[in-house]
């Protein structure tokens, strides 16, 4: 006797029919946390779905990381990707302002 296959992804009633909350949607709730940065980083270009399923995975390999090298998670910042490339970000944030029509000069803070 066969049973009948079924969807098995996981679902949530509250949502509705074949629309689903990834694992992952939860670290884009909470601010400043690396997950956080890294979903939104994301959504931007792949979609909120899509990105939820990316940060879940990286949950994923953050608690083996966790459970095999029995050490402490430490959180990267919801700055990390800024800090990654400082200067990548500044030559942006200039085309940017120069793209809206401002003329700008960068001097260093005292």
């Amino acid at each position: 006797m066969r049973t009948e296959t079924a969807d098995t992804f996981p679902t949530s009633s509250a949502v509705g029919p074949k629309q689903y909350v990834p694992l992952g949607i939860g670290p884009a709730h909470s601010r400043n946390t690396y997950l956080s940065a890294q979903f939104w980083r994301l959504a931007r270009r792949i979609g909120k779905k899509k990105a939820a399923v990316a940060v879940s995975h990286s949950i994923l390999v953050i608690a083996w990381h966790l459970l095999t090298e029995g050490c402490d998670y430490d959180d990267l910042g919801g700055d990390y990707f800024v800090q990654r490339d400082a200067d990548r970000a500044r030559q942006r944030a200039l085309a940017q302002l120069e793209a809206l029509g401002y003329r700008v000069t960068l001097q260093p803070a005292a």
